[in-house]
This record gives structure tokens, C-alpha cells and sequence, in this order.
């Protein structure tokens, strides 16, 4: 009896990567092209060869690097026989036409990649639309490279004419298309943003860093969630938010995003701007640093680049170093301390250890920006009674005349303000302490 085929899982590109180290750009701890590596492995390539770099003032216009090197790249290629040439450089329309007429093989460069990596990870709609509208706006300028065949004439026996180049038709879909997806994506943003402000009642914390830092480990160990995990770049596109309740029962709304990189292309930190404003819109934001990383301070930097371009935070309110169980001399953390102004933990997500001192530390935040008040209501209204336990300290409680709850807590200045909407007139409120922290002009 014959067996039906089963199929198979087509085979991994095999890739040859080059690059040029412009002046300014720092060399990679990691090894050279060591970061562009771990791209295409996200990307289910292999890498092939041991690659090549060229170290450049600035970028030959015509080609990115010298001539030499164009030249032996090509030997490269003709040794290893790759299916694609991956340049760990954005590369001009130009550039990319002069390389793969010199090299007669598929070229990709950083920008191309990282788009087709997280082409492969978007889940939601939205990821997929900001992903497409990336690609599309990527594509724009370098239609000719990409179809070269769209600038003949279209049009077959008696359909000729003046018309438009196919080219030039593709063109005007293609913009077309970036409308559309502009156009969908703003809808979904402004449903997201109400959904957003729903959640007042809760004080918020965002998750930002560079991608592998161990964001997802971190929000899965601290929310009892199971968000996917992996060892790999962007594993992670989409933000995901779940309660994370801290040792004194307080609730916090705890979000995770897409990592950072450095030279993350621009259209991509565009298309992805509502989901990043999402994030940083947090009422505490903590940068997680993977410690282990020999490459560490220079991934701190990358992240606080990103953060600067964005109007709400500067920067995170406090340093995570995460991954510290790898670390095998720890006198070296302190070398990642210069020039941090922030509020520092040490923790690991994977055993646990420091996890009690960054509960610690958001209890404190939240103890700032809460009030302690005194709050009278109806012992029948027991729907009050569990809202103010959920989302406040509760410190004393008592029946006043077999009639009246009173009871004394410390409660987070938008938790309360929903909690005395709610309650209307059965809830009487007063003051005993008011948060230290200032309310600021866009609360």
C-alpha cells in the first residue's frame, strides 16, 4: 500500500552577508556582522562563509564599498554558491541596480530584512497593516530594481497606445494602496486609543528595550501569563497587556512591545509609531537590558535614541538589568551604570532572583502617586466594598452605626477619581493625605 506524501518543509536560504563600517559606527562586541547573523537566522536563513566587512569614511554612491571589495564579495559568491546576499547597510535604488548587475545574485539589504522578519511574526491585523504599509512605503522608490520588466509598454495587439508605463501604473497603485492602508490603520488606532483610556483605573507599565532582552520572560514571570518565548530577534510584535498583581494585592496593568534595534529603519519606527506611543504613554516606563550582552551599553543606547524621538518620555523611568544569572563576574554590571540617572534593579527573569525589589520598587511609585483617603458608603453595596479593595491598600475597616462602611485606604489618584464616578452620591470621600508625586498638565 503507498503512502501519501507528506510535505515537506522547504529548505532554509542559504545567505552570504557583507557589510560596510561607516565612520561612527561602533564595531560589534559580538564579532564582526554579528548582529546581521542573528537577523538572517530570525529570518530562517543560514548563513554561509565567514563574511565580509569593509571600514569606509562614507559610502561609495555607487556601490557602498570600494571596488576591491565589490570584487571580492563576487569570489565570495562563486565559492559558496549563495541563493541571496544579505548587506548589513540601507542601500540606495542605485546601489542596489550596480550590485546585483556586479554579483548576478538576489540582494537584500538590512532594511529589506528586518521587514521580511516581521512580515513572518505579525499576528493581529494591525501588526499586519503596519508591517504592509512599511514594505509598501520601503518599495516605492525601488519599483525599477524590483521589476525591471515593468518599463516596457503595456498593452497587447490593438490595445496600444500613449497610455502609462507598467511601471508607472504600479506606481500609482502602489500609492494608492499606502493611502488605504494610512487610512485603515488610523481607524484601528483610534479604537485602540479608547481602549487605552478605559484603562485609567489602572496605573499602567510599559516594557521597552532591545529585542532578546527578555521582555516577554519578564512579563510572563511577573503576570503568570504564557506569551511566546523565544531566543530570537523580534518574537514579539505585538503589544500585549495583562495584570500584574503585586505582593500587597494591588493590581497594575503591565504591557510588553516590539524590541528596538539599532538602525531600526525609519518607515518601520513610523508605521509602528501608534503601537510605540501606545507603549510609552504608560504611566511608568522600565528599560530591560539584557546584562549578559557583551554588547550591552551600546543596546541601552539604540533604545534611548528611539525613546528621545517620541514627545511623552525622554527616557525610561528605571533601568532593568535583566539576565544577571548569566553573568559570571558581576563586578562588571557596574561599568553599565555610567551615566544612568534612573532608578536601577538587577533581576533575572528566569530564576526569580531581584523580582521582590522590582515589586518593591513599583509598590513605592504607586505609593506616590496615590492618596490616602477616608471613604464612607452604605454597608449594603458590596460592589463598592470589593472595587476598593481591588484597587487600593486597605489599611482599616469598620461598620459605623450597622448602616455606614467607613474605610481608610491608599488609592491611585485614577483609580479613585473612576471609583468616586461610580459610586455618585452613595460614597463620600475625604482626603487624609493627597499623592506626592504632582499631577501633571496632561492628566
Amino acid at each position: 500500500m503507498s503512502r501519501e506524501p507528506s510535505p515537506t518543509k522547504s529548505p532554509r536560504e542559504r545567505v552570504l552577508v557583507c557589510g560596510v563600517l561607516l565612520d561612527g559606527m561602533k564595531p560589534e562586541y559580538g564579532g564582526e556582522l554579528s548582529e546581521i547573523r542573528g537577523l538572517v537566522r530570525a529570518a530562517d536563513g543560514e548563513v554561509v562563509g565567514p563574511g565580509i566587512v569593509q571600514k569606509r569614511d562614507k559610502p561609495n554612491p555607487a556601490t557602498l564599498m570600494g571596488r576591491g571589495k565589490v570584487e571580492e564579495v563576487a569570489e565570495e559568491i562563486e565559492r559558496y554558491k549563495p541563493d541571496a546576499v544579505v548587506v548589513d547597510n540601507d542601500l540606495t535604488p542605485a546601489q542596489g541596480r550596480n550590485l546585483e548587475k556586479a554579483w548576478k545574485v538576489r540582494i537584500v539589504d538590512r532594511s529589506e530584512l528586518i521587514l521580511d522578519i516581521f512580515a513572518r511574526r505579525a499576528q493581529t491585523r494591525q501588526a499586519r497593516l503596519q508591517v504592509e504599509l512599511a514594505q509598501n512605503e520601503y518599495m516605492f522608490p525601488r519599483l525599477r530594481r524590483m521589476w525591471t520588466h515593468l518599463e516596457r509598454m503595456e498593452g497587447a495587439i490593438g490595445t496600444r497606445g500613449p497610455g502609462e508605463t507598467q511601471l508607472e501604473t504600479d506606481r500609482r497603485l502602489l500609492k494608492k494602496r499606502i493611502t488605504d492602508l494610512k487610512k485603515q490603520l488610523a481607524e484601528i488606532e483610534a479604537r485602540k486609543l479608547r481602549e487605552v483610556q478605559s484603562r485609567s483605573e489602572h496605573f499602567t507599565v510599559g516594557l521597552v528595550g532591545y529585542t532578546n532582552a527578555g521582555k516577554s520572560t519578564l512579563l510572563n514571570k511577573l503576570t503568570g501569563a504564557e506569551e511566546l518565548v523565544a531566543d530570537m530577534l523580534f518574537a514579539t510584535l505585538d503589544t500585549r497587556t495583562r495584570q500584574w498583581r503585586l505582593s500587597d494585592g494591588r493590581v497594575v496593568l503591565l504591557s510588553d512591545t516590539v524590541g528596538f534595534l539599532r538602525r531600526l529603519p525609519h518607515h518601520l519606527v513610523a508605521s509602528f509609531h501608534a503601537t510605540l506611543e501606545e507603549m510609552l504613554n504608560a504611566d511608568y516606563l522600565l528599560h530591560v537590558v539584557d546584562a549578559s550582552h557583551p554588547d550591552a551599553a551600546e543596546q541601552m543606547a539604540a533604545v534611548t535614541k528611539v525613546l528621545s524621538g517620541f514627545s511623552h518620555h525622554t527616557r525610561a523611568d528605571a533601568i532593568v538589568f535583566n539576565k544577571v544569572d548569566r553573568v559570571v563576574d558581576r563586578i562588571e554590571l557596574h561599568t553599565l551604570l555610567q551615566g544612568v540617572e534612573q532608578e536601577v534593579i538587577f533581576l533575572s527573569a528566569a530564576t526569580g532572583e531581584g523580582i521582590d525589589r522590582l515589586d518593591e520598587l513599583l509598590r513605592k511609585q504607586l505609593d506616590e502617586r496615590s492618596a490616602v483617603v477616608e471613604l464612607r458608603f452604605p454597608v449594603s453595596n458590596g460592589r463598592l466594598h470589593a472595587m476598593i479593595k481591588k484597587v487600593g491598600v486597605v489599611s482599616e475597616e469598620s461598620v459605623v452605626g450597622d448602616t455606614t462602611m467607613l474605610m481608610r485606604a491608599r488609592i491611585d489618584r485614577g483609580a479613585l477619581g473612576n471609583l468616586l464616578r461610580d459610586g455618585g452620591k452613595e460614597l463620600e470621600c475625604e482626603y487624609l493625605e493627597s499623592p506626592r508625586v504632582p499631577i501633571s498638565a496632561d492628566e
